[in-house]
């Protein structure tokens, strides 16, 4: 589909991504319990802004990449599957109280979202990894693929982050009184990642 390889599981990586406890979550989150879904939905629209600025910078050096030299992208390959198990591994270590939440301040909800998400360097990094995951050198077109992967990112972004926000306050009193659950769900992602990881790099 539009050159990107094994779709489905293209946007089953993204939705377990969006489920992991990050900087733009706890923005989200918190801006709900400040201002109400709204605020909610404006913080998502900085989280979406962001993350296309950081998606389309690590596009640049994807595509130059697969252009002029592919069998160093099909290496590239190799890393991100890697990169995947290595993310999975460390959710599956990690012990709590390894993350907090982010500040945010009444109103302008959007601008710090978004902010929030373009001060994120491993963001760069990530999609460098990830976006040779799902690209097929040979059906690949060019900007398309990256458009139709760009939209779909942001598609379930915006689902995503709008459905949270929709539950926020219910969401951050569950995850608040029952550490354990949160804990657990955050290590089933980690498992997910390295099965991602692992069927990648086999299929390679």
């Amino acid at each position: 589909m539009f050159g990107i390889s094994d779709y489905g599981s293209f946007c089953a990586a993204v939705v377990v991504f969006l489920m992991l406890p990050g900087p733009g979550t706890f923005a989200l989150l918190n801006s709900t319990a400040k201002g109400g879904f709204k605020a909610g939905a404006a913080a998502t629209v900085g989280l979406i802004a962001g993350d296309q600025v950081l998606l389309w910078l690590a596009v640049g050096g994807v595509a130059a990449l697969l252009a002029a030299y592919p069998p160093v992208f099909m290496a590239v390959q190799y890393v991100g599957a890697a990169y995947l198990v290595w993310i999975g591994f460390r959710l599956l270590t990690a012990k709590p109280g390894d993350a907090g939440p982010v500040r945010i301040e009444p109103r302008h909800y959007a601008r710090q979202a978004f902010f929030i998400t373009l001060l994120n360097p491993k963001a760069i990094v990530f999609y460098m990894a990830f976006f040779p995951l799902f690209v097929n050198p040979a059906t690949h077109r060019g900007g398309v693929t990256f458009a139709a992967m760009a939209i779909t990112i942001a598609a379930l972004t915006a689902c995503y982050c709008l459905g949270l926000a929709a539950v926020a306050r219910a969401v951050t009193a569950q995850v608040r009184a029952h550490r354990r659950v949160a804990k657990g769900l955050e290590r089933l992602a980690g498992v997910f990642l390295i099965g991602f990881g692992l069927r990648l790099a086999i299929s390679k």
